[in-house]
């Protein structure tokens, strides 16, 4: 039986919460293995929503075990609100359907703080990167930082007011010369406190739990957050996110070997979409734009921020099968191109006047490319819901097979409409 890491092959919000939740009856384990709760998802199972950030898409169903591994940096106050969240949905989250990496490192208020300082100053000389000011980067920086407080230290009050003064040395210089007051080490003691209780059950070594689970056979659902053209170094820099979300990261931030990753599934958008700042060559800023904005429901789970949209772009996508190693994709959100008449596919980029088959790493020159397109003729029929290729217009199907072409990559599944049985399966990751 196969392992399967789902990660995302655009900018994020591709629809992978509902192909982790379609994927999550066939696991046994799903564990989040990198980011925090800037990303979130959406779950729709028999008509009701459930919208997730931090939690892993198994806790919803419960014969599942979710994970969340060392490489998510973890909001206690947001983890606590969305397990009550959950709570008000008739779903119980409990140590017996949810561990947490016991080195998994705290986001703190100073953390958000800082977050939001920052892009207010950088707001000021038009260098803003588009955060969500949840305090996402700050952790990440702490914790390379080696100041970090971490799940494990909960369980050692103690041992918090040296780790909260070592941390606040470094934090309180920054808020000075942010023109910002200083924090007292009892206010951060004093929210670790009011948060132990709650967080500390659901402590675990979690790569010894993850090595135990797949020595007995288990299935293990690896699921990213954000997507790949976010990876802090593989992504459209310095417009990303502060962790990697390449499906390499599935063993570091789990502790699971690599050899235990049997197979890739990248979540694919049938065209383009992107949340805040940063280059996005096949952008429609017209009514095709709008339209696939209106149709998509293109707004953030998390944010509520507007997405972005354009065409789909071949080119990126690409990149992103080689970079992740990916064995298939799951295409998704096919319906939204539903009754137009002729759909462009971006193939590559001219740059500075010289054709190149890929997104350059820096910034200058993404800035600058232009896209190459094809054009291929639409449909008038609708593939909403559509759970086989028959239902599907033959316009539908060619436009899948040129995707196909084009990235590199196989369909293993297609998605129709945000409800989960709506899904043609093609390749069983699980089985592959």
């Amino acid at each position: 039986m196969a392992n399967v890491v789902v990660i995302g092959s655009q900018w994020g919000d591709e629809g992978k919460g509902k192909i982790v939740d379609w994927l999550s009856e066939r696991a046994d384990v799903v564990v989040r293995f990198q980011g925090g709760h800037n990303a979130g998802h959406t779950l729709v199972i028999d008509g009701v929503s459930y919208k997730l950030s931090l939690l892993p898409s198994g806790v919803v169903r419960k014969t599942k075990l979710g994970v969340i591994g060392n490489g998510v940096v973890i909001d206690p106050h947001a983890l606590i609100s969305e397990i009550d969240r959950l709570a008000e949905q008739g779903v119980t989250v409990s140590p017996d359907n949810l561990r947490i990496a016991d080195n998994a490192t705290l986001i703190l208020s100073l953390h958000r703080e800082l977050d939001g300082f920052r892009e207010d100053a950088a707001s000021d000389t038009g260098t803003k990167i588009g955060t969500t000011r949840r305090g996402i980067g700050p952790a990440y920086e702490d914790k390379v930082g080696r100041r970090a407080i971490r799940i494990m230290d909960l369980a050692d009050l103690d041992s918090l007011p040296l780790k909260i003064e070592r941390l606040l040395t470094h934090h309180n210089a920054l808020r000075r010369g942010l023109g910002q007051p200083e924090i007292a080490a009892e206010t951060i003691h004093e929210e670790l406190l009011a948060v132990a209780e709650r967080i500390e059950p659901f402590r675990e070594t979690v790569w010894l739990l993850l090595d135990k689970q797949r020595r007995r056979g288990a299935r293990i659902l690896f699921e990213g957050a954000q997507g790949t053209l976010l990876d802090i170094d593989h992504g459209t820099y310095p417009f990303v996110t502060s962790s990697n979300t390449i499906a390499g990261q599935a063993a570091a931030g789990s502790g699971l070997g690599p050899n235990s990753l049997d197979y890739v599934l990248g979540i694919t958008k049938a065209y383009t979409t992107r949340v805040g700042e940063g280059p996005f060559p096949t952008e429609l800023d017209d009514e095709i734009g709008q339209f696939l904005g209106e149709r998509g429901r293109e707004f953030g789970t998390v944010t509520g921020r507007k997405r972005r949209c354009g065409w789909f772009d071949a080119a990126l996508v690409r990149q992103a099968v080689a970079v992740n190693g990916i064995s298939g994709i799951a295409l998704t959100k096919l319906d939204v191109l539903d009754g137009l008449e002729e759909i462009k596919i971006c193939v590559g980029y001219e740059l500075d006047g010289e054709r190149t088959d890929h997104l350059p790493a820096s910034q200058a020159a993404q800035a600058r490319v232009v896209p190459v397109y094809e054009t291929i003729e639409g449909w008038s029929g609708t593939t909403v819901g559509a759970r086989s290729w028959a239902e599907l217009p033959a316009q539908a199907i060619k436009y899948v097979r040129r995707v196909e072409e084009l990235i590199g990559a196989p369909v293993a599944l297609l998605s129709t409409s945000p409800e989960r049985e709506d899904t043609i399966l093609v390749t069983d990751p699980f089985e592959d």
